[in-house]
């Protein structure tokens, strides 16, 4: 079996038995390194070499952990819940409280699509914006996975389609580009124009899905325990501070200078450090509570910047095997000149490649350099070759366990300890979106 395919099934086997993540990554790229040929000693140097790729976002994700505690204790997030809570009124019928609902969910999609594309800070809002209103989604009932749906799509579909934002990164800068780079000596060019025509068909895959999982998979009520949020046990170390109104006003002043900051810079955790200063300037916590405050955010973002550490060490070993070339090149002996199944084959392929890595920005040089040569031998159209390198990247980011896309909303949806990363966020986005991609991107390549 192939290493990659063979790491891939590891890590998921192990992640659906509710192994942790990180050991199922781990335990995952040591076997796909030792399929691959590597020794022991080889594959364990090129995880090493690959961790420190994450190092970076989980030190972002702690230090937004640690605002989102600060935020927390301005008293504006129970200001926020405590008016959504008085919308369902006392005596809330099951119509109203499903109006409110939606509201709340549609309001949220808005922000992650936003996130994308009008003010791109991508997953920087989540720690800040989703564990205030885990008190108001408990009191409606409403299933988190339906969340976690939401959120997973505002945070890849405008990329995909929309070339402002992260969107201009995605399909020009990244896409574009290493189209035309692998097919120029093919005679294959790529106009700017072709890319949001070409993924305007699987991006209409995911919001068919995304129908599906808010009016029907997850529309029933689903009860949480009322628990309280990590960094706000019963034994407080920290002094409480009761809402006031030079308080409030900055709280809201740091989370603009927050996300302003981090879109202007691109830094996530500078973004966090001022917005944390700011805080502390409006009297919200004592400097000298600094260090309890670092210690509840990575407490809440621990798992979550361990499971990118170790996804980076799996990208790598899995880069190392050179097992992906392989993979490609087997998939295409097995169907020979079929273009139907040639299709299928690309999507599946890069549907293994980037669950394992978990990004679809990082994946698309791996996969162009080889699906571009492929699909011009198959005789498939610009605008089609356009459609299976973008949609077999876009796999990754949509389902994988190691994605941020998936990782970003459980870090909001899991502070109390209630949100399963594998069954609540990546199984429910894999069935709702990954299928819808991997069905509409193939009738996509064999109409254009």
């Amino acid at each position: 079996m192939n290493a990659v395919i063979l790491a891939v099934l590891v890590m998921v086997a192990l992640s659906l038995a509710r192994v942790s993540v990180v050991f199922a990554l781990v335990l995952g790229a040591i076997v796909g390194g030792l399929a691959g040929g590597l020794s022991l000693s080889d594959t364990l140097s090129a995880f090493n070499d690959g961790v420190g790729g994450g190092a970076q976002v989980a030190l972002a994700y702690a230090t937004l952990g640690a605002f989102a505690v600060a935020i927390s204790r301005s008293g504006l997030p129970d200001i926020l819940a405590n008016r959504l809570i008085a919308l369902l009124g006392r005596e809330a019928t099951d119509k109203h409280r499903g109006r409110v609902k939606m509201l709340l969910l549609m309001a949220i999609l808005a922000v992650a699509i936003s996130s994308q594309n009008a003010i791109p800070v991508h997953i920087a809002f989540i720690p800040v914006l989703i564990p205030p209103l885990l008190v108001v989604m408990n009191k409606l009932a409403l299933d988190r996975r339906a969340v976690a749906c939401a959120l997973t799509f505002g945070l890849t579909a405008p990329y995909m389609l929309l070339p402002v934002g992260f969107g201009a990164i995605f399909l020009n800068d990244i896409l574009l580009a290493n189209l035309n780079s692998a097919g120029a000596p093919l005679g294959l060019a790529i106009d700017r124009a072709m890319l949001p025509l070409g993924m305007a068909i699987p991006v209409g895959g995911m919001a068919l899905g995304l129908l599906v999982a808010l009016l029907f998979s997850y529309r029933r009520k689903r009860h949480y325990a009322p628990m309280e949020l990590a960094g706000q046990g019963s034994e407080p170390t920290h002094t409480p501070v009761e809402p006031h109104r030079l308080g409030l006003i900055m709280s809201g002043v740091a989370i603009v200078a927050a996300l302003g900051l981090q879109l202007y810079t691109g830094s996530m955790i500078l973004g966090g450090l001022v917005g944390i200063g700011l805080l502390s300037m409006g009297g919200i916590f004592k400097w000298r509570e600094a260090d309890d405050l670092f210690t509840s955010g990575m407490r809440m973002m621990a798992l979550i910047g361990f499971i990118m550490i170790s996804a980076s060490g799996f990208a790598e070993v899995m880069k190392t095997t050179g097992a992906i070339d392989s993979l490609v090149t087997g998939a295409f002996d097995l169907f020979g000149d079929n273009k139907g199944l040639a299709a299928l084959s690309m999507l599946l392929v890069g549907l293994f490649i980037t669950l394992g890595i978990g990004s679809s920005f990082s994946t698309i040089p791996i996969i162009a350099a080889i699906f571009v040569p492929l699909a011009v031998q198959f005789g498939f159209s610009p605008l089609a070759t356009v459609v299976l390198v973008g949609t077999a990247a876009a796999l990754g980011d949509a389902g994988s366990p190691a994605s941020d896309s998936t990782l970003g909303p459980t870090s909001g949806l899991n502070v109390d300890g209630q949100h399963d990363h594998i069954w609540d966020s990546v199984v429910p986005t894999f069935l709702h979106y990954n299928i819808p991609l991997v069905a509409f991107g193939w009738g996509a390549a064999m109409l254009l």
